[in-house]
């Protein structure tokens, strides 16, 4: 593999993907957010209820100023790249693109969130598995350093309480599209171990109870006009706060997918994934049934 790493983008209904472009290589970028080591050489394009033609249209000839080749072609786009990133914002495509680039054999990151429901999930981790593929996907969130520094402090925590946004999906559960980030922010915390998650819809979003096997407790409120992200990490001795800072997560974010792209370790394992998309799913049953529902 090249020391500049070739990417094939797939998907771009999102604005992600234009964000990891510009970091990768426009030429306005700022030097302190610029990331080097990779470059992106193709986009895949297709409609979804998250993006219509106009928006592509846009985001297109952004890519295209910036020297990506955007096709319809899903084997075109990935032709001649050394590693793929799915920047789908609809997770319900999730499954079946990477199904699409499994075949490969390639590295792959999946953006947030890992599919639209558990099942499709473990789906693409036994493929994974079975295949032998270096896979991984994450929320920027569960790498920003306030929340880390957090976990450092809170290393074996009692209860962890994270907030952020719950965006209105144009298709699908809200809560699994975009309260994958403070999910994510739980369970970097908190770790594994989720047993059941319990959803109580409110007037400014939902309040999420989740309940571990051995005792501990999160709490995760998604607010439908909030912006910010940020909790607090406890144990029987001290309570530490964070805020997140926004302004570096993409660019974190992706230097650690240019690490993975080069034969590093994925920041992130599979399970842990895996995990989030469980607790997402039982939160989006919960809200349903008016019950605790099982991780």
């Amino acid at each position: 593999m090249s020391q500049e790493i070739k990417v094939a983008l797939i998907g771009l209904d999102t604005s992600h993907a234009v964000q990891f472009a510009k970091r990768a290589q426009s030429p306005n970028c700022p030097a302190d957010q610029k990331v080097d080591g990779l470059r992106i050489v193709t986009c895949l394009r297709f409609e979804t209820p998250f993006q219509n033609k106009e928006g592509l249209d846009e985001r297109q000839k952004q890519l295209e100023e910036w020297g990506i080749r955007v096709t319809e072609s899903l084997d075109e786009a990935v032709a001649d790249c050394d590693a793929v990133m799915l920047t789908i914002n609809d997770p319900a495509r999730h499954l079946e693109f990477f199904e699409a680039c499994a075949g490969l054999g390639k590295p792959m990151f999946i953006d947030k969130p890992l599919a639209d429901n558990v099942a499709n999930a473990r789906k693409i981790a036994k493929i994974a598995k079975e295949r032998n593929l270096r896979v991984w996907s994450a929320s920027s969130l569960r790498f920003s350093p306030q929340l880390i520094e957090a976990c450092e402090a809170v290393p074996e925590p009692l209860h962890v309480s994270t907030y952020g946004h719950m965006g209105t999906a144009p298709a699908g559960s809200s809560i699994v599209w975009y309260g994958v980030h403070a999910f994510e922010m739980l369970q970097r915390a908190a770790g594994r171990g989720a047993s059941t998650v319990q959803t109580v819809g409110t007037n400014c979003g939902a309040v999420c109870v989740v309940e571990y096997e051995n005792g501990r407790q999160g709490v995760v409120e998604l607010l439908k006009n909030g912006s910010g992200y940020g909790g607090f990490v406890r144990d029987r001795d001290k309570a530490v706060p964070f805020v997140v800072d926004h302004s570096r997560l993409y660019t974190d974010q992706l230097k650690l997918v240019v690490e993975f792209f080069k034969g590093g370790s994925a920041p992130v394992e599979i399970e842990d994934a895996v995990e989030v998309m469980a607790m997402l799913d039982a939160a989006e049953r919960s809200l349903n049934s008016g019950k605790a529902e099982a991780v």
